[in-house]
């Protein structure tokens, strides 16, 4: 079931992100490690009646080690979406049990980011929401072109804010506020 079943009648999308492939660099840099040491344990390994169960229990483990810290994160990573609509702010996540937060616009008071030294380098960053609500604000980890997202969210804010829910985007010039 994707996101636009769940829209409202007159929402659209107007950004559908997932997390930057930062997220997976240490489980594609285990993955190597693993498979050299796979290689290293079926080349490297002497000839001997217990070969056989050397290899089975190495196997196992790096199996072990490959479905937890290889084959969870990339799931994670796919199943995780941020969703940003011209009326809320969607999150999902989970592999078996899907989690979700939805945020009406008009909720958020404030949104900002923060950025690394690796994610100036890689483009990405951190997008900090704070809303009107009991619940703490929600953290966007690794938000690639975070400064982009920022931007396409005040714009969204400002034109919520003006009084008119058209809908349409890139939304209108906000009216200037007195301060």
């Amino acid at each position: 079931m994707g996101i636009q079943s769940t829209l409202a009648e007159g929402e659209h999308v107007v950004l559908n992100l997932r997390t930057h492939v930062k997220a997976l660099f240490g489980a594609i840099a285990l993955f190597v490690v693993l498979l050299a040491a796979a290689v290293a344990l079926v080349v490297l390994l002497p000839e001997s009646s217990a070969r056989g169960w050397i290899l089975l229990a190495g196997g196992v483990v790096l199996l072990v080690v490959l479905v937890g810290w290889v084959l969870l994160p990339f799931l994670r990573w796919v199943t995780s979406r941020y969703t940003v609509t011209n009326r809320r702010l969607i999150t999902r996540s989970g592999i078996l049990t899907r989690t979700g937060r939805d945020i009406p616009l008009y909720r958020i008071n404030d949104v900002s980011y923060e950025k690394s030294l690796t994610d100036r380098l890689l483009g990405c960053g951190t997008l900090v929401i704070s809303d009107a609500t009991d619940k703490a604000g929600v953290t966007l980890h690794d938000v690639p072109r975070v400064e982009q997202v920022q931007v396409v969210l005040h714009d969204l804010l400002f034109s919520a804010d003006d009084g008119s829910d058209d809908g349409e985007f890139p939304p209108r010039e906000p009216r200037r506020r007195l301060r």
